[in-house]
């Protein structure tokens, strides 16, 4: 294959971005038939089909959206350069891209990136959300440094990266108080029945979550399923239903969205950790995530008001509000 013309795909760029050959002329003041020539030529080049007809206009086939999204990036970092070229200040700039799975938190992720924000050095953060197949094959070409998930790298994806755990805390669970004054019992009987919002397939949690109602024969009433966890703490802030977050951030749910802690789980851990490409870390952004991470976050956990957590001889139990004093594990794994 000829190497490639990066004109030829700039015009590819400019066609896609403004869904026309004529108003891509507009743009880069060419005739139409110029612009055909040279996507025509990229496509030779290339060996694929870019564009397909749609009515009287042109639509992007399946191949042409995969190399859309590698000329956005493409342009995006030669307009980088040219920010670096104009401003000699820019020069010190780290860039810092991490990415974040569905299934995290988003309190929580707040919490964890932001201290690569206060470094000495200037900090460019990027921040990329999705998937977590998606986001480990941006970790393997290093469009991403680092991805925080709710779970360790799957073993069955050919890519090589290390585990790094951040901590992990159990789980409370909070609802608002005009839904609490609807139910009858203690913690956990009070679940039975109850309105209870779940979190998503891909959330590391759901199948313990499911397994732990199944042992204790609770059958609460599911009306939503959310791979979102804001959006499920927002239904729980209206009283849609019973929901589970860390107990890490208490403080923070019940402050941010004016619920109540209904009880603590302390059977169910959720975990969080930082993949990357490297086994000891060197980048200064990930390094002050972590320690913030191990020594803030989930070292020093925040305890819900009223909700105690004792550990008798046959260990931890699933308790009702009672004025005590919270405990939180942290899990610590050598980096």
């Amino acid at each position: 294959m000829a190497a490639l013309n990066y004109k030829h795909l700039r015009y590819f760029w400019m066609v896609a971005k403004s869904g026309s050959i004529a108003r891509a002329c507009e743009q880069l003041h060419l005739t139409p038939q110029a612009i055909s020539g040279q996507l025509r030529e990229l496509e030779d080049a290339l060996g694929v089909e870019l564009f397909r007809r749609a009515g009287r206009g042109l639509e992007l086939t399946d191949a042409g959206r995969r190399i859309l999204s590698y000329a956005e990036e493409i342009f995006a970092l030669g307009e980088e350069l040219l920010e670096v070229a104009r401003d000699q200040t820019t020069r010190q700039t780290l860039r810092f891209t991490v990415g974040i799975a569905d299934s995290v938190p988003k309190s929580v992720a707040h919490r964890l990136v932001e201290p690569a924000l206060r470094l000495p050095e200037s900090v460019r953060l990027v921040c990329r959300e999705g998937r977590l197949t998606g986001l480990l094959a941006d970790l393997a070409v290093h469009r991403i440094d680092m991805v925080i998930a709710d779970r360790p790298m799957p073993s069955n994806l050919n890519v090589r990266g290390y585990d790094h755990l951040l901590g992990e805390s159990d789980l409370t669970v909070f609802a608002a108080a005009a839904l609490i004054e609807t139910l009858s019992g203690d913690f956990p009987a009070l679940l039975h029945g109850a309105p209870f919002l779940m979190p998503g397939d891909d959330v590391a949690i759901r199948s313990r979550l499911e397994q732990w109602f199944e042992a204790r024969r609770l059958h609460p009433h599911i009306v939503g399923e959310f791979d979102d966890s804001a959006l499920l703490k927002s239904f729980g802030q209206a009283g849609a239903g019973l929901f589970v977050a860390p107990t890490a951030i208490a403080a923070y749910v019940t402050d941010q969205y004016r619920v109540r802690a209904v009880g603590r789980i302390d059977s169910i851990a959720e975990q969080l950790f930082a993949i990357t490409t490297e086994r000891r870390l060197s980048h200064p952004a990930i390094v002050a995530i972590i320690q913030v991470a191990r020594n803030e976050v989930f070292g020093n956990p925040t305890r819900p008001p009223g909700v105690s957590s004792p550990s008798g001889p046959q260990g931890p139990t699933e308790t009702s509000p009672a004025p005590s004093r919270g405990r939180s594990r942290l899990a610590r794994r050598k980096s």
